[in-house]
């Protein structure tokens, strides 16, 4: 591709990067002192994003670095997310470890101003958001004795998203006076959303409660 190099980004994405510095700076080592770690690249691989903040502090326009006995570019930074944002520049790829948080990339990435990594690590992470809402909800079922008397005003004053179901007639199992109490068992049940940690807002079990 003429003018740039174009790579293979994450999720399905495709990374076109900005034209390369000239020919006679591609070949020049750089050495960058994130919070401690060094790290040894190219000028072309920090230069791959051109408005980024490592292409700039190794050309040396408007940005003052200090420098470490060595001569690495001092920068007051996570070393730990630093890794897949290099990686990145130099293959257009995301690649992370299954422990190391998205979030936490995202977070350098917005520092160093790479526009292409940010918007990556965005849509995977709209894209699990996603997926945890689409879990199909949970259904609770509760189980209600009450008396007759007490069945419409049991019926109208449920709330929280708590819906009949079913009734049955349990049969006289009081009597006051002279007339017979009939008991029956009210079942409800709620729609429950399972949450980013994976619990749910109410227990699953069966509860047999009466008013």
């Amino acid at each position: 591709m003429e003018g740039g190099e174009e790579m293979q980004g994450a999720v399905g994405l495709r990374c076109t990067w900005d034209i390369l510095p000239p020919t006679g700076t591609q070949s020049k080592w750089v050495r960058l002192n994130v919070g401690g770690t060094v790290f040894l690249t190219t000028r072309q691989t920090l230069c791959r994003e051109q408005k980024s903040f490592l292409c700039r502090l190794c050309q040396g326009e408007e940005l003052q670095s200090d420098r470490d006995e060595t001569g690495a570019y001092l920068i007051d930074r996570d070393p730990t997310y630093f890794g897949p944002i290099l990686n990145f520049l130099r293959h257009g790829k995301l690649v992370l470890d299954k422990d190391m948080a998205e979030e936490g990339v995202l977070e350098e990435a917005e520092f160093y101003n790479i526009g292409p990594l940010i918007r990556i690590i965005k849509d995977r992470l709209e894209e699990k958001n996603y997926t945890v809402t689409q879990v199909p909800p949970k259904h609770v079922y509760r189980v209600l004795q009450c008396q007759e008397e007490e069945l419409t005003q049991m019926v109208s004053t449920m709330s929280d998203g708590w819906r009949f179901e079913q009734l049955v007639n349990i049969g006289s199992s009081y009597n006051y006076g002279n007339e017979d109490q009939t008991e029956f068992l009210c079942v409800v049940s709620k729609e429950l959303y399972n949450s980013p940690s994976g619990l749910s807002s109410e227990p699953s079990h069966k509860a047999k409660v009466r008013p």
